[in-house]
């Protein structure tokens, strides 16, 4: 006797026959007992498949890009595997797999950009499942697009009222085809009341009796018609050339983190009272220092001070350490350090951890690691959600100084100009640094911000004094 999987073959290699047919010569009972099972068989419904939906990998994620996929179709796949790369509105995060199976279908392409959350994106079966047998669902099928709206512009009214004259002439009677040619009439302007709409002759002499009948159009011969002087025409006067610009620009996608960046800079700007304080801190001392453990071979960077700088200050002002909630003011216990990182995709801000208990070495030796896995796309969302205060230096770039935009829902952030030489009261030259602070005034008002940046000040001349390594 074959069997139920040898049976379903044969009917799916054998379309001509019929499932009846294929049952009644396989299994002669089968027809009255056993056929609702091979009708369930996969061979011929198909596998049931375990649906891949695009999932949320940031709290602020509505929707994402497939960058590559990691996985092929027919690729067996373990709980932990990395399945593909999906571009967040923060970063480049790995999809991974929840449960153990195959790859069997991929409905998302690589480079697909633009895919709402909890959309389907691939389809998996269970190990030992044909994967080419694998169920699409239907309403992952993109719906036809529905019959556009018919609009009456004046083409299609003509062709209308050209078809309605036909069918009318269709039926009527020589005699009144007779009467509308005579007088050069239309049927369509005739109203008819004859069964099923036949134009009758009394309706056309009725219309002829009216008011509203056209007068017979009546031609004349060239001799009838007296010779009068005809004034030429006016010369046409030729319009001015239009000058056709050509386009001097191009258009260029945003990613879906340049379009994160530009919601919430521009929530920041008109939500957020944005104030603003700045100070100029002398960094010969920091020069002194970085030439002694560079001695050591111990590389650290001006950076690298100021986020330690930073994050000492805040735990000297502990009341700058808050962020705007709820509209309500919220003291943060921690001091993690955000830390822009400019990357080709946009601007990022990955955190420096409990950064007041962290020493110099490990605060540059994290900043390296976190800014490598940035520009990589390569950080988990655990690496840049989250921190209390951002610094942002582009000293490095030849700015001398600059105004930054709070990155919510923090409060504050701090703008590092570059270096540069100056007489200090003495008369000596000395390095300087311009820092400026944008602050939230619903959290920190301006007696608050000076009183932080003098903190930040005090820490930064004096660098030995923060137990730096």
């Amino acid at each position: 006797m074959l069997s139920l999987r040898g049976i379903s073959r044969s009917f799916s290699r054998n379309s001509k026959y019929c499932f009846q047919d294929i049952c009644n010569k396989a299994i002669p009972s089968i027809q009255k007992c056993n056929c609702r099972y091979i009708g369930r068989s996969t061979c011929v419904l198909g596998v049931e498949p375990m649906k891949l939906l695009m999932p949320a990998l940031s709290p602020t994620m509505t929707e994402g890009t497939i960058a590559k996929w990691l996985k092929k179709e027919g690729d067996a796949v373990a709980a932990g595997d990395a399945l593909c790369e999906v571009e967040t509105d923060k970063a480049t995060v790995t999809m991974d797999a929840d449960e153990d199976g195959i790859l069997a279908k991929i409905m998302v392409k690589d480079g697909t950009s633009n895919i709402s959350i909890n959309t389907l994106i691939a389809l998996m079966v269970e190990e030992g499942e044909d994967y080419k047998d694998v169920t699409i669902p239907t309403d992952t099928e993109s719906a036809s697009p529905a019959e556009p709206a018919t609009t009456s512009t004046p083409e299609t009214t003509a062709e209308h009222t050209q078809a309605e004259g036909t069918s009318h002439r269709n039926l009527i009677s020589p005699a009144v085809r007779h009467l509308l040619d005579t007088h050069n009439l239309n049927a369509a302007d005739i109203a008819s009341t004859g069964p099923g709409g036949i134009l009758l002759k009394g309706d056309v002499l009725k219309y002829l009796e009216s008011p509203t009948a056209k007068a017979p159009v009546t031609t004349t011969t060239p001799a009838d018609t007296p010779t009068s002087y005809v004034a030429p025409a006016p010369s046409q006067v030729p319009e001015p050339a239009v000058h056709q610009t050509q386009e001097t620009f191009t258009d260029i996608p945003l990613t879906g983190m340049r379009r994160t960046i530009a919601k919430r800079l521009t929530e920041s700007k008109t939500t957020i009272p944005h104030a603003y304080a700045s100070i100029d801190c002398t960094i010969d001392e920091i020069s002194r220092l970085r030439k002694q453990l560079k001695k050591e071979n111990v590389k650290v960077s001006v950076n690298d001070f100021i986020i330690k700088a930073v994050a000492s200050a805040l735990q000297q002002v502990p009341e700058v350490n808050a962020t705007w909630k709820d509209n309500r003011r919220e003291l943060l216990s921690e001091v993690d350090i955000s830390v822009a990182v400019a990357t080709d995709s946009g601007l990022i801000t990955p955190i420096v951890r409990d950064a007041s208990h962290m020493g110099l070495s490990g605060i540059s030796e994290k900043v390296r690691e976190l800014a490598g896995k940035a520009r990589e796309g390569k950080l988990q969302p655990t690496e840049y959600q989250g921190g209390c205060f951002t610094v942002s230096n582009l000293g490095m770039f030849g700015i001398s100084e600059f105004t930054a935009v709070i990155n919510p829902p923090q409060a504050c952030i701090m703008a590092i100009g570059g270096s540069k030489l100056r007489l200090d009261s003495r008369g000596k030259p000395t390095a300087y640094m311009t820092v400026q602070m944008s602050s939230d005034a619903r959290v920190v008002d301006d007696a608050l911000a000076c009183q932080f940046l003098a903190a930040f000040k005090t820490n930064i001349e004096n660098p030995m004094r923060l137990g730096l390594l």
